[in-house]
């Protein structure tokens, strides 16, 4: 099972090597508004699911939306401190 600080170890990764089959890769190639419109997109879809799909899809949406915020953190260089001395 993958953790959030985990899964970012394994963006960053992907980023570094800049495999233009992976799917991080081609997101932060597309750019910050791009990636910006993805997650307000999840966001989106986060909010139908926890009003109206369930427990299970509502989990899906939100990991969808972490992974795409995850995206956009690297597109800024921003690390987990960054954003852990804030919650």
């Amino acid at each position: 099972m993958k953790t959030f600080d985990g899964l970012f170890v394994e963006l960053k990764a992907k980023a570094a090597a800049n495999d233009p089959a992976s799917g991080t890769v081609k997101e932060l190639a597309r750019g910050k508004h791009f990636i910006g419109k993805k997650v307000v997109e999840e966001a989106g879809e986060v909010w139908m699911a926890a009003e109206y799909e369930g427990r299970e899809k509502t989990a899906e949406e939100i990991s969808q939306l972490l992974y795409h915020l995850q995206v956009m953190m690297i597109a800024n260089d921003l690390e987990l401190e960054d954003i852990y001395k804030y919650l």
